[in-house]
């Protein structure tokens, strides 16, 4: 049953509320199997936290309130009978990106054409989160069709920074970070073709995981990507804390049927990273990055980044990768000679692919606010042209990329990562990234080459604003930007829950 309200929660333990909304899944999951809490009251109390937050980030798109209470219910029933058996999240609250199919959930991406779907059944990783027994809160709010920086459409609206209402949570996986960043959900679920787990995660203060290419299926989601665009998409969790992600990735990694891409690969353990024993390439101040100008205070977080793995015995060598000047053409060329979708085919919905014309009366209606389509989307459908009549340009882009991934590959070796920044700049206020679009290359570029990407954060600026760094790892070597981001919260403190809402 959908509960649309969103007024005050039950609880009869509003000292455990506040503690809760701090509390990493893995660390909720041990106090529910211990019996410190119960399921209903961490579920209670993160309903709580999302009608508190939610009427001003607008993250959360639709609840399923009352069917989590009641799995909750169950939870704790099954938790009297023994611990023997129980799931890794038993009775742990979470969201899911509205763009991943969830029983009875809506399931439009955004998109109008979509806005009556309801989906019939879970997207696989949903099924694998469900069966540790994660109990699921709501889907939240996504950019059309996941392909703008902004989580922003004319289904649901506009998403913002948990931090700074002004300011755009990011996207696609917009939702998520303003919930996980807000305290209103311990972890949720993301998905990242150019950025969109990791943007979100630095602008809201948390942690993201954009695992190698291939390694979660993208089963159930919508769009899908096809053929070799499918190992650019990744699914990944985004969290309070970095040690949830190594088993949050551990339940929603391995092939399913529905996603040829996806294939088996060992996963490691941050465990078993010593520290003493990598080469951390810091790459921050290269000169190929200076038409992108970076922000003082990102630039400072990177160095106390990369202090403080120096404590720890790591070697940091600076590096300058002349190739990532053009992160964001070389993305642009990847999704244009690798996908097999249409991105203007896509907003035509279940109808004819929109044509040029259609795209272009649309563009007026749309600045106006009078299209079912947002600005950045038809942008985005007009672009796919650009590549077509640029030919020559797009085969020098290919080969540039594959020049680009032997030397990333040869720096990265087998166990060692870099660190770069995520986005030129903190949250940017809202409509910024139309006039800075090529921004997203900062996260965009390792998309293309498929290689695991921890987002850590590190503190925040002296607006509140939340500050991070990219941990760049090799590909099926997901662990090791793991342990550098586990490394980084015990030396930096990771999140730090926005003063609004605390």
């Amino acid at each position: 049953m959908l509960d649309g309200a969103l007024g005050l929660a039950e609880t009869s333990h509003p000292t455990k509320v506040n503690e809760l909304h701090r509390c990493s899944a893995l660390d909720l999951a041990t106090m529910i199997r211990s019996g410190r809490v119960s399921s209903r009251e961490a579920v209670d109390s993160h309903i709580a936290k999302v009608r508190e937050v939610n009427p001003q980030l607008n993250a959360m798109v639709c609840n399923r309130f009352d069917d989590a209470r009641a799995e909750a219910d169950a939870a704790d029933a099954r938790r009297a009978q023994g611990t023997d058996g129980l799931g890794l999240l038993h009775g742990v609250p979470c969201t899911i990106k509205e763009s991943f199919s969830v029983t009875g959930m809506p399931w439009s991406a955004g998109l109008v054409s979509r806005r009556d779907l309801r989906a019939g059944s879970d997207a696989v990783t949903v099924q694998r989160l469900r069966a540790a027994g994660a109990i699921v809160l709501g889907v939240t709010n996504t950019s059309e069709l996941c392909m703008w920086m902004e989580s922003v459409n004319r289904v649901y609206g506009r998403t913002t920074s948990a931090y700074d209402t002004g300011r755009t949570s990011g996207g696609s996986s917009g939702g998520e970070g303003a919930m996980v960043g807000s305290g209103a959900s311990p972890f949720g679920l993301g998905s990242d073709i150019g950025g969109s787990i990791r943007m979100p995660a630095f602008f809201n203060g948390v942690f993201g995981h954009k695992p190698s290419g291939g390694l979660v299926p993208a089963s159930g989601q919508y769009p899908q990507a096809m053929g070799s665009a499918a190992l650019m998409l990744s699914t990944g969790p985004l969290t309070r804390s970095a040690r949830d992600l190594m088993p949050l990735l551990g339940l929603l990694a391995g092939p399913d049927a529905g996603d040829p891409m996806c294939r088996s690969m060992h996963l490691g353990d941050p465990a078993t990273v010593e520290l003493s024993t990598i080469t951390v390439h810091d790459i921050r101040d290269d000169k190929s990055l200076q038409r992108f100008p970076i922000e003082t205070a990102l630039l400072d977080a990177q160095e106390a980044a990369v202090q403080a793995l120096a404590r720890r015995g790591a070697r940091i060598e600076k590096t300058s990768v002349p190739g990532l000047s053009d992160a964001f053409e070389l993305w642009s060329a990847a999704m244009h000679s690798r996908n097999q979708v249409s991105f203007a085919a896509l907003l035509g919905g279940d109808g004819a692919p929109m044509s040029t014309g259609a795209v272009l009366r649309q563009l007026p209606m749309s600045i106006v606010g009078r299209s079912d389509f947002t600005l950045p989307a038809l942008g985005l459908a007009l672009a796919e042209l650009v590549p077509a009549i640029l030919t020559a340009r797009l085969q020098t882009m290919s080969a540039r990329i594959e020049h680009l991934r032997g030397r990333i590959d040869a720096l990265l070796g087998s166990r060692n990562v870099i660190l770069f920044p995520s986005h030129p700049r903190v949250a940017p206020k809202h409509h910024a990234p139309l006039l800075r679009f090529a921004d997203a290359g900062f996260t965009g570029v390792f998309n293309v080459l498929e290689v695991p990407v921890t987002q850590v954060p590190l503190g925040l600026d002296a607006r509140a604003l939340p500050v991070g760094v990219q941990v760049i790892g090799a590909r099926g070597q997901d662990h090791v930007p793991i342990a550098v981001a586990i490394a980084l919260e015990e030396a930096l403190g990771g999140w730090v829950p926005p003063a609004a809402w605390s």
